[in-house]
């Protein structure tokens, strides 16, 4: 059975379970038609377009 031979200490833990595991923010990018930030490969919560093409209709949805 594995016993540690000696004590960690707090600072070595806490950098063990420091900010380097956590995950980036994804990446954030203008909607070419709109301009609003919205996240890559996702429809514009804006507008409602994609890759150039209209997906979402919005002007339906804020009558």
């Amino acid at each position: 059975m594995a016993v540690p031979k000696s004590k960690v200490s707090k600072a070595r833990r806490d950098s063990r379970r420091s900010s380097v595991w956590k995950l980036d923010m994804p990446g954030m990018t203008k909607c070419p038609k709109c301009g609003e930030y919205i996240l890559s490969h996702r429809v514009c919560k804006s507008c409602g377009n994609y890759a150039g093409a209209e997906v979402i209709n919005t002007e339906s949805k804020k009558a």
